[in-house]
């Protein structure tokens, strides 16, 4: 019995020596109901957590927990004070420019998975010199943004003339400027009572965030256009400090490239996707009017926004940066990874 105890104990020794060696956190915005913390990241920390064999363990704070507003979440995780972040690119302006070739109306189309690996391919080549002081794990997008409506319906561009549009970025910004609109800068949580009290008529989000949102008690009418082709999108990053990832061993650096592969990326493309539909879905259940574009009328929007290309290519050329080069390249990626 003795002897049972002593080998018991011991297990239980090596099972404490090999617990948690590096514990990290993850700070974000959104709620650890949405499916971005469900689906996708806490889905990514335990594969992390089993690739490292338990050597890993990484807790998400949520709805920034550890206080700060989204917009610092970049100089949180760049300072040290948090380990790794999940946030929207576009909530540090101009800082990952190049990045916002995918956020490009037109660019990025309908396609999360083909749009992912696109930004895989390019970023030690074209988009690496941004993200100074971070090791990004990876970028990616969601589905799209698409326009939901209070009180009117949106069939062509010039419906949205005079209209207060609620943007996700300045690329956002500029889509709704050249089709007339009056743009108004939110954080996503705060949309609601934004349309609640009128300071906003329609707001340029994806479908997937209406469910928690509750948009269905405001929203009457959302649009989307041929084939689920959106009006631009977001690029996201999941990032470490670099003196973090510096400080953790080569074998502890694979399990987190691991995790962060090819085929996650495959995978949450196709999520983002079917989380999309159930937005969709939940809108029709609740009788509002859905507007799928024709292949005509989604052209009409595409010429028009065409400028906005050009605007953003013009702008970065101030940075030294070859916009249309980016513009090109990343849609022929896209079209490379398209399923």
């Amino acid at each position: 019995m003795r002897s049972l105890f002593i080998f018991v104990s011991l297990i239980a020794l090596v099972n404490f020596v090999n617990a948690a060696e590096y514990k990290l956190t993850l700070h974000h915005f959104f709620s650890p109901r949405e499916p971005a913390q469900t689906m996708m990241l806490r889905p990514w920390a335990d594969e992390v957590e089993k690739l490292s064999k338990g050597k890993v363990k990484i807790n998400i704070a949520a709805r920034m927990t550890l206080g700060g507003k989204p917009s610092e979440l970049i100089k949180q995780v760049q300072s040290g004070r948090v380990d790794l972040i999940w946030t929207i690119n576009g909530y540090s302006d101009r800082k990952f420019i190049r990045s916002e070739v995918f956020e490009l109306p037109f660019v990025h189309t309908n396609d999360p998975l083909a749009t992912n690996l696109a930004m895989r391919e390019m970023f030690e080549s074209d988009l690496k010199e941004d993200y100074e002081n971070l090791e990004v794990m990876f970028l990616h997008v969601h589905q799209g943004q698409a326009f939901q409506n209070k009180g009117y319906s949106v069939r062509k561009p010039e419906d949205l003339r005079g209209k207060r549009v609620r943007v996700p970025s300045r690329t956002g910004a500029w889509v709704l400027e050249e089709l007339g609109a009056k743009t108004v800068s939110v954080p996503v949580t705060r949309i609601p009572q934004t349309l609640q009290r009128n300071i906003a008529t329609t707001v340029l989000i994806p479908f997937n965030v209406q469910p928690l949102l509750g948009l269905n008690q405001h929203i009457s009418s959302f649009t989307e256009g041929y084939e689920q082709t959106c009006f631009g999108s977001v690029v996201f990053q999941v990032s470490m400090n670099k003196d973090k990832w510096e400080s953790l061993p080569p074998e502890i650096q694979a399990a987190f490239r691991k995790a962060s592969d090819e085929n996650f990326l495959r995978r949450i493309g196709k999520l983002w996707r079917e989380d999309e539909q159930r937005g969709v879905d939940l809108m029709k259940k609740f009788k509002r009017e859905h507007i799928v574009l024709t292949k005509e009328e989604t052209e009409a929007f595409r010429i028009k926004l065409e400028t906005v290309i050009d605007k953003w290519v013009e702008d970065v050329k101030k940075e030294g940066i070859d916009g249309r080069k980016l513009v090109n390249k990343a849609r022929k990626l896209i079209k490379k990874y398209e399923e």
